[in-house]
């Protein structure tokens, strides 16, 4: 399948990635960045630093390709199911100059390409669907709704997707919605541990909406809650980052949730 007949060319991590997505529908924003910024760099007992990373449901390519730019060496692999979307994501790799350390595979989390499901990736990435199939009323846009509500692959599909996936004592890195927060703990739990969580407050004063969540498969540790990122200054001065957002967001800085000695571990 081609890629969509209109798109756009966005600007990521203040120019530093360019991506061509789809001009109407569902549009890589915010979230992705912020995924990105939290995957650990893996040193790997030294070994080629910042690899190999696998971005579960990559879409268009937006977080492997902000965690490539931030990583210069990173070996990046993503897997998307939809077809248009991997043509997409190759392309935005050729574009930025990626496409020699950032290879797209097309597949589905339930039934992955071999390599995708061989458990020896040291850090794994996803941004889930948000709502569950039964819970938020479906778009009429196909691909805004393959990526806010969930289809066939549950949130439990997803976790399991990136277990499989991980080496192991592997990273495994989630952005969600906080008020799934116990869920993904519950499908962590006994399989993956030293859970760091990391709020994402709107706004100071405001209960975060999304959470980052990240664990180390078949390790044990406690779980850990960060202080957290607030995203948005005083509403009266409008939508402004504030400073330690815009350092992330477009300064291409990384969210530090745990220390690279436990990263390497």
């Amino acid at each position: 399948m081609q890629p969509p007949s209109k798109t756009a060319v966005d600007a990521f991590l203040g120019g530093r990635v360019a991506i061509e997505q789809p001009a109407a529908g569902y549009r890589a924003a915010m979230d992705p960045v912020l995924l990105a910024a939290a995957v650990p760099v893996v040193n790997d007992r030294g070994r080629m630093a910042g690899g190999p990373v696998l971005d579960l449901g990559c879409g268009v390519g937006t977080a492997m390709l902000c965690y490539a730019a931030r990583v210069p060496h990173a070996r990046v692999v993503g897997l998307e199911r939809d077809p248009g979307l991997v043509a997409l994501a190759r392309r935005n790799a050729a574009a930025n100059k990626m496409a020699d350390r950032v290879e797209v595979l097309a597949g589905d989390i339930l039934r992955p390409p071999q390599l995708a499901a061989a458990g020896g990736f040291a850090q794994v990435m996803a941004n889930p669907p948000y709502h569950e199939a039964a819970g938020a009323e479906a778009s009429p846009d196909p691909m805004r709704d393959a990526a806010n509500r969930e289809g066939e692959a549950r949130l439990s599909d997803w976790i399991e997707a990136m277990l499989r996936a991980a080496a192991a004592k592997g990273g495994l890195t989630l952005i969600h919605r906080a008020d799934r927060l116990s869920e993904i703990l519950a499908l962590l739990r006994g399989r993956a541990g030293a859970i760091r969580i990391l709020p994402l407050w709107p706004r100071q004063g405001q209960a975060a909406k999304r959470v980052v969540v990240q664990a180390r498969k078949g390790v044990r540790g406690p779980d850990v809650l960060l202080p957290g990122l607030v995203l948005h200054g005083n509403e009266k001065e409008g939508p402004r980052y504030t400073p330690d957002a815009e350092a992330v967001l477009r300064g291409g800085e990384a969210l530090p949730l745990q220390t690279a000695d436990a990263a390497s571990r």
